[in-house]
């Protein structure tokens, strides 16, 4: 299996790259690539931009790094109650490709994290209504509140009623995969 995993986020220190690095970990893959948001130069998505230049090969190269995997795991950002602007504009440039769904009707995991109590459940939550009119496949969804308080680089997870949850949720797509193959 091929996985795609993305921290929904343009901070070099990403809890989000760091939370998909970790669920992608749960999952044998044979090629696992993953996207670094923070390391994208990608200008502002506008028609102009688009009718002076065309698309960019940035947003090329990202949907054909889509295509060529069976996984994408990705992790938002919530900044004000909404995507991360750095990855929202490459998900725009990429929506832009004529003759495809942005997501490629690929299987996805999504997750979301925050120091708040929340999690990222706002955004989370707006991903999940409007990602599948993209052509995502959503399997799977977790929201890590308090990232800090419960996350540690070396141990994952560690308070142990969300860790129980989050592998509910990494049980969930693995049998969903396994049903499509």
């Amino acid at each position: 299996m091929k996985l795609l995993s993305i921290g929904g986020s343009n901070s070099k220190n990403s809890i989000n790259r760091k939370f998909a690095k970790y669920a992608s970990g749960f999952f044998e893959s044979t090629e696992n690539n993953s996207i670094n948001v923070s390391e994208i130069n990608l200008p502002i998505y506008s028609l102009d931009e688009e009718a002076a230049n065309g698309i960019h090969p940035i947003a090329k190269s990202f949907a054909q790094s889509i295509d060529s995997c069976d996984l994408i795991i990705i992790s938002l950002a919530e900044n004000n109650g909404s995507y991360n602007v750095g990855f929202k504009n490459l998900v725009d440039w990429t929506s832009r490709i004529k003759e495809r769904k942005t997501w490629g009707n690929k299987a996805m995991l999504l997750l979301s994290t925050a120091p708040g109590a929340r999690g990222g459940l706002t955004v989370l939550e707006a991903a999940k209504n409007y990602y599948p009119r993209m052509g995502a496949n959503i399997v799977g969804s977790f929201s890590l509140p308090k990232f800090q308080e419960n996350f540690s680089e070396a141990n994952g997870i560690i308070n142990e009623e969300l860790k129980k949850d989050f592998l509910h949720v990494i049980e969930k797509v693995k049998l969903a995969l396994a049903s499509t193959s």
